[in-house]
């Protein structure tokens, strides 16, 4: 499973904040960002998790998220 979210992480400090976070609720998941794109996009992979749980660990830092929508035609 694959979950791309729109985030307002501004910076590489944050990320690291917000990923260890994630990964120490979830450790089975794999979260990258790209800060360069202008959504500040997020992106999740892994076996089983809730768009919920993202959100939440965002907002306990002082951010939020966006879940974007993947077109699989657009893949590949």
């Amino acid at each position: 499973m694959v979950k791309v979210f729109k985030t307002d992480v501004l910076y590489a400090e944050e990320v690291r904040v917000i990923i260890t976070d994630i990964l120490q609720r979830k450790p089975d998941l794999k979260v990258t960002f790209d800060l360069e794109d202008e959504d500040k996009i997020m992106r999740i992979e892994g076996d089983f998790f809730k768009a919920e749980d993202i959100f939440f660990c965002l907002k306990e830092q002082g951010h939020s998220c966006i879940e974007l929508p993947i077109d699989l035609h657009l893949i590949g």
